[in-house]
């Protein structure tokens, strides 16, 4: 396939993933799953969200996370912050990268964050702004780009107006999300090219609700993604998204693509341990196919 020859893989089940387990892991816990996925050589992770604990309680104790953390030299810790007070608390932790996300639609913006979709597009103005005078990355997504489980198809046009605004205060990324997994790969390669346009590196999120996320994912690398969004085990979901189911799995994703001869620096079969552990942890099989088939025929 015709790409870089890289990509950076952010693994976000510590954060995206476990919000929707029905029970709490403890910070600890949730600190170790992080340093499993850093050792298996996850270059990046999403490891704690800056939200309400009445809202999310899966989240509750984020600065004991990051707390429990043993950081490792060239990784980028990132964490979900919804609005300024967030984003505040994110900083006070010492994290590398907050992210922030907005949905591309009255509706689900109303429901996930109780704003408009100009009042969330301008938090993230201020935020972006504030990120790059204190020295701290910043990445932005754009939820629901692909489709709404309240307003169904989402314009592109509308998407690209909201990504463009946004690459005028000049984010470290932009990721698209297609957080109830109904894009199909044409919708993904067209959508990151003409954001790709905009000249600030763009990621895609998928979800593989319809089994098309790992498709997604390959296009949305052809089309000039650098960064891609994925869970270990396929954990995730959406609190206030009906029906959204988990995201790719971040270990059927590193099969696919080194196989596609795209270098990722993970260790499969170490970051196939870690799903092997999780689902100890979290005492179900999880989603993901490749921790159950193994990594090659030998294996």
């Amino acid at each position: 396939m015709e790409t870089s020859g890289r990509v950076t893989i952010c693994d976000v089940g510590p954060r995206d993933g476990l919000q929707n387990e029905p029970e709490t892991l403890e910070p600890a816990v949730r600190a170790e799953l992080v340093g499993r996925l850093v050792a298996a050589g996850v270059r990046a992770a999403e490891v704690a969200s800056f939200v309400d604990p009445r809202r999310v309680p899966q989240m509750a104790g984020a600065e004991d996370v990051v707390v429990a953390l043993d950081r490792i030299e060239g990784v980028v810790y990132a964490g979900l912050a919804l609005n300024e007070r967030g984003y505040d608390r994110l900083v006070a932790s010492g994290l590398d990268e907050v992210r922030f996300a907005f949905g591309a639609t009255e509706s689900f913006n109303q429901r996930n964050q109780n704003a408009s979709v100009q009042e969330s597009l301008a938090t993230a103005l201020r935020i972006v702004e504030r990120a790059r005078s204190g020295g701290i990355r910043v990445a932005v997504t754009v939820s629901v780009a692909f489709g709404c489980p309240f307003e169904g198809s989402v314009d592109e046009g509308r998407v690209l107006a909201l990504a463009a605004e946004l690459a005028a205060v000049s984010p470290d990324t932009i990721l698209l999300a297609d957080t109830i997994g109904v894009a199909v790969p044409t919708q993904a390669r067209r959508l990151v090219s003409r954001t790709v346009e905009l000249g600030i590196p763009v990621g895609g999120h998928f979800h593989n609700t319809r089994n098309t996320g790992y498709a997604n994912a390959l296009a949305a690398l052809e089309a000039g993604a650098s960064v891609l969004d994925a869970s270990v085990g396929g954990l995730g979901g959406c609190p206030f998204a009906p029906r959204a189911t988990g995201n790719i799995a971040t270990e059927d994703l590193v099969y696919l693509l080194h196989g596609e001869g795209v270098e990722t620096g993970i260790d499969l079969d170490a970051l196939i341990a870690v799903s092997g552990w999780l689902e100890g942890v979290l005492g179900r099989e999880l989603e993901g196919q490749v921790y159950r088939a193994g990594g090659s025929l030998s294996s």
